[in-house]
């Protein structure tokens, strides 16, 4: 008969689960944790890879819809003077000239602010979707953004788990 400690495995509920541990400690096994490490960081690669992926697609599909509609950046715009509308810079600019122009034909009223029987109102009306519309591209091209850059950030925590966990296992070794 050995003194080696001897191995207890505990069940925990869903997935199969489990957990070994040396009797008496209440800490897992090496070999478990590097295991568990690993698979960790190997997910959060994957998953940071469909991220990626994910926003691209949605920033592509944007754009292309902002292109197809064919508008084109006034020349008393701020920046982007000529250029089709196409990314979220452009999209905002077109959308600040947009208010301007409504502004500037509503005499400085907001659509609020015009009589009901205004012919005004209805310029008014269609800027403010114009505009509504505008702002939701340049939303949906931060989401994608925000996709990416979590993807990007996942990817490196996966990466740093799977390091430690060959770093460590080449220590026991």
């Amino acid at each position: 008969m050995t003194d080696a400690p001897r191995i207890e495995t505990e069940h925990f509920g869903g997935a199969g689960m489990s957990e070994t541990h040396e009797r008496g400690t209440g800490a897992p096994d090496a070999a478990g944790a590097l295991r568990s490490s690993r698979v960790a960081g190997t997910l959060a690669m994957v998953g940071g890879l469909v991220l990626i992926l994910v926003g691209i697609v949605v920033w592509v599909m944007v754009a292309m819809q902002l292109r197809a509609e064919n508008i084109v950046v006034p020349d008393d715009a701020m920046a982007f003077q000529g250029q089709v509308v196409s990314g979220p810079l452009t999209a905002f600019v077109q959308a600040d000239i947009i208010q301007h122009h409504a502004l500037e034909a509503s005499g400085g009223k907001t659509y609020a602010e015009l009589a009901q029987d205004d012919p005004v109102r209805a310029t008014m009306m269609n800027a403010s979707f114009l505009r509504a519309s505008l702002f939701t591209s340049v939303v949906s091209f931060g989401v994608a953004a925000f996709a990416i850059g979590t993807g990007v950030l996942a990817i490196i925590l996966g990466w740093g788990l799977r390091r430690l966990a060959a770093a460590r296992a080449a220590l026991q070794a």
